[in-house]
């Protein structure tokens, strides 16, 4: 049995148990244990089923809500309220075919609930409605398991209280979903196919333009995945990217779902990012990127955003199109625009590493030094900081000539 398969069906197993009657945090502990059960089981090869009729390969839904809801009856037996918690026993529903009543789209909203932290709902989102275990987010998130499975019992006590047929925000979600591509790859779970999973699975079950946006953009950024680094693990700059080391059929299906979005003509975010995305990849070479259209599509963002990021990124592209001074001042403008102080826009992610390379493309290999070597050592990860510091070290290099 493919564990994939297995992990699918969890949330609408989690949301069957809830229905009945169980809270959320029991409930998915329940599953969780029913999930490592069924591995066991069909590990070993064919076994019976709980009500001892055919084996768990006939229905794997069923098998799974059945022994879950069992599990459940386990716990609630050991607990203070014993009594009044056994008289579920004598309710629990015959086993059979798993109801038709699919929940996933609600658990998916519950563990986005606004009453969360972001750290908070990714773990609980990986865990409910993904399946991963504790440990295998922890790992990903690189910090000890007892304080992810921490962070994932305070979530659930959270929202325990909160009922399923409760209206979600898909704008969260989606927020939360997009958390999760931007980790990549750690521990024994590549997070960024998980989250093209998940959305995936989201967007099968909602017709929404931004879910579709978000899968567009997920499939389209990691077609690149292969090419963003070299042989020794250092960063490939998207303008030096081998483009035949794309994932042409994953481009392929981004830019379909994009354009199906586009046509509905309900722009949001994801879908204006998904655009530009799509621009890079269907340039042959780096020198015949549409930058113009680029910097259009930076416009709508900036205005359904006003994010400083997305300023800062706009900057980028009006350097490509219309000269590294155009560039430069945009940057300026965004600077001078920032809440507070003039220095506020300087201290966005980035900002140096932005400012080095525009002032590199316009000849000021000086001051393009001092930023890369600033840059790096406000690098959030190894990989950029030995790849700015040696954008530093080259330049130093040629001015040292």
């Amino acid at each position: 049995m493919d564990e994939v398969l297995l992990r699918s069906l969890m949330p609408s197993v989690l949301t069957v148990l809830v229905r009945r009657g169980a809270d959320f945090a029991a409930a998915e502990d329940a599953v969780q244990d029913a999930l490592v059960e069924a591995l066991r089981a069909w590990a070993a090869g064919p076994s019976p089923s709980p009500s001892g009729g055919g084996g768990p390969m006939r229905d794997p839904k069923g098998w799974l809500i059945t022994v879950a809801w069992r599990k459940f009856l386990d716990a609630a037996r050991s607990d203070a309220a014993r009594r009044r918690r056994e008289d579920r026993v004598q309710d629990e529903p015959a086993p059979g075919p798993a109801p038709a009543v699919d929940d996933t789209l609600q658990l998916y909203f519950l563990c986005a609930h606004p009453s969360l932290t972001p750290a908070s709902a990714v773990a609980l989102t990986l865990r409910a409605v993904g399946g991963l275990t504790t440990r295998q987010i922890a790992q990903a998130y690189v910090v000890p398991e007892a304080t992810m499975a921490q962070r994932i019992s305070r979530a659930k006590r959270t929202v325990s209280g909160v009922r399923l047929d409760r209206p979600g925000d898909v704008a969260t979600v989606l927020r939360v979903l997009y958390l999760v591509f931007n980790e990549g790859y750690s521990g024994d779970v590549d997070l960024a196919a998980e989250a093209i999973r998940l959305t995936r699975q989201l967007a099968a079950r909602i017709d929404h333009p931004e879910v579709a946006g978000l899968l567009a953009l997920m499939l389209l950024h990691h077609a690149r995945r292969a090419a963003r680094t070299a042989s020794d693990g250092s960063l490939v700059p998207l303008a030096e990217q081998d483009r035949g080391r794309w994932d042409t059929a994953s481009i392929a299906e981004g830019v379909g779902i994009l354009q199906a979005a586009l046509a509905r003509d309900r722009l949001g975010e994801f879908q204006a990012q998904a655009a530009i995305a799509a621009l890079h990849a269907d340039a042959p070479t780096a020198e015949e990127t549409d930058w113009v259209q680029i910097v259009e599509w930076y416009d709508e963002l900036v205005r359904l955003t006003a994010s400083p990021v997305v300023r800062l990124n706009r900057a980028v592209a009006v350097g490509e199109a219309d000269g590294p001074r155009a560039g430069l001042a945009a940057l300026a403008a965004l600077d001078a625009s920032s809440p507070s102080s003039s220095s506020k826009g300087r201290s966005l992610p980035r900002h140096a590493a932005v400012a080095a390379y525009l002032h590199e493309r316009d000849g000021d290999l000086e001051t393009a030094a001092r930023l890369y070597a600033e840059a790096a050592h406000n690098a959030p990860n190894l990989a950029e900081r030995d790849h700015l510091t040696r954008q530093a070290a080259r330049l130093n290099a040629r001015r040292s000539r």
